[in-house]
């Protein structure tokens, strides 16, 4: 089995997989001085037994990377992932200033579509790839280098964003798309392969500036679409999909148990009628199952 967290951190991202080889990755970062010591302490506990850690950032914005510095000193990121990029901003916090840091060290690694990495996506004799794969982005494609300029100039780096997934064979598959805007992947739909997926977490924090165009929805088909922690009044609530939306259910637990993935969140009084309930009780509470 294996184990996807989506901490509730107000307007921002951070995840972390458990994975069921011998890796352990977090994807963004979003601490601050309330729950960074838990959020820590716990990354530490549920990755104290993996021999492989990384950290995967998907853009430079600060509810991505916010106190980046105090995970990396706390919990030293010995693999940095994210896409190439020079980024610059007006104001640096001491999250951008750690960042740059690690970005332009030999601990990264840069994405980009289709790269293959031990042990990201590759296997050997000594241990098992962690099943992460990376769709976007295509460095030749305009849109992509027009991106990449607008950041570097000091403007937002959201469409820098990857689009990566997480696959379990024979089991669930996750997405993750950053803070794509809906006018840049509408841009981009005709150059990146989609196929389906189980969990959909909505770029932009489920802002309707980040709505996922139909047509590639319409490829993915997502089971489940989770809707971030923007203000309420920015969100899009994916209207005909199954949704959970992140500023009702606080923390959410996935954890996949072959083609069935038993889904927890924090709030004891949030609840949806799609899942299936198998009584599950590992953690609290437990909101149902989705049967693949």
């Amino acid at each position: 089995m294996s184990k996807v967290k989506s901490f509730s951190v107000g307007n921002g991202d951070m995840f972390y997989i458990k994975h069921g080889s011998s890796n352990f990755s977090i994807i963004d970062c979003c601490l601050n001085d309330d729950n960074k010591e838990n959020i820590v302490n716990e990354l530490k506990d549920e990755s104290q037994y993996k021999d492989i850690s990384r950290f995967i950032s998907t853009h430079p914005d600060e509810d991505h990377i916010k106190q980046l510095d105090y995970l990396d000193d706390n919990m030293p990121i010995i693999n940095f992932y994210c896409v190439k990029n020079e980024t610059t901003k007006k104001d640096e916090t001491s999250g951008f200033k750690r960042y740059c840091k690690l970005r332009d060290s030999d601990k990264s690694y840069y994405l980009q579509r289709g790269c293959r990495r031990k042990w990201l996506n590759e296997s050997d004799s000594e241990r098992g790839g962690s099943g992460i794969h990376i769709l976007w982005p295509n460095i030749n494609n305009q849109y992509y280098k027009d991106a990449l300029q607008i950041a570097k100039d000091g403007g937002s780096p959201n469409n820098i964003s990857p689009i990566i997934t997480y696959s379990i064979s024979d089991g669930a598959i996750y997405q993750w798309m950053g803070d794509l805007e809906t006018d840049f992947m509408e841009n981009i739909k005709n150059d990146v392969s989609l196929s389906k997926v189980n969990i959909l977490f909505a770029p932009h924090h489920g802002r309707d500036t980040g709505k996922v165009p139909k047509s590639m929805l319409d490829i993915m088909k997502p089971n489940i679409i989770i809707i971030g922690e923007a203000p309420s009044a920015e969100l899009n609530y994916y209207q005909g999909y199954n949704t959970i939306t992140q500023n009702s259910a606080g923390n959410i637990i996935f954890i996949n148990d072959g083609n069935e993935i038993h889904i927890y969140v924090s709030n004891k009084n949030y609840s949806v009628d799609f899942l299936k309930n198998k009584n599950k009780s590992e953690y609290n509470y437990y909101l149902g199952t989705l049967e693949l």
